[in-house]
């Protein structure tokens, strides 16, 4: 499965262009994993290849930061229903709704405690998830790990670390470079 993720990450999804990263810097290359994460066989890949990552923690819940976790975390809740495993999902906003409820997570309630791994498309200094995890620890959840399709190995592994938050990848930068 690894083996046919790549070869769609490579033809769909990586491009050699010069763009502005969310982090601030500007790189020479950019992996745009929505293309495929949001594909039938693309989101198969990546549910299968995090779910076998994550089914033997002991965890309660998968989350993330929204956009990029948003098909990640469904299809991962997707194969735990199949197989018969309970796993709530949520995801994070940037920032809080303005109307309805005002809230910063969405999706199922996390309570005081439960065990839960984030999961991203791109990790490129950890902003995103360094957000997403200060957002959690007011919950008090223990984060137990973060799981990126592609770390671009530009600090968010470090900045994670700091957190006590290993984090763990499908695809470095050099799987493309």
């Amino acid at each position: 499965m690894r083996k046919e993720l790549l070869k769609i990450l490579k033809k769909e999804a990586f491009f050699k262009k010069k763009v502005l990263l969310a982090s601030g810097k500007v790189s020479n290359y950019y992996i745009d994993v929505r293309r495929v994460s949001l594909s039938p066989a693309g989101v198969y890949y990546i549910s299968h290849l995090v779910f076998n990552l994550i089914k033997s923690k002991n965890i309660q819940a998968i989350g993330g930061p929204t956009l990029g976790a948003d098909p990640i975390v469904s299809g991962v809740c997707y194969l735990a229903h199949k197989r018969k495993r309970k796993l709530k999902g949520f995801l994070i906003r940037k920032i809080p709704k303005k109307h309805g409820r005002q809230k910063l997570l969405e999706g199922q309630e996390l309570k005081k405690g439960d065990r839960v791994v984030l999961v991203d498309d791109v990790a490129t200094s950890g902003g995103s998830l360094v957000k997403s995890i200060k957002a959690l620890e007011e919950l008090k959840v223990k984060i137990v790990a973060a799981i990126a399709v592609v770390d671009r190995q530009e600090g968010a592994k470090e900045e994670l670390a700091l957190l006590n938050c290993p984090l763990t990848s499908l695809f470095t930068k050099d799987d493309f470079l």
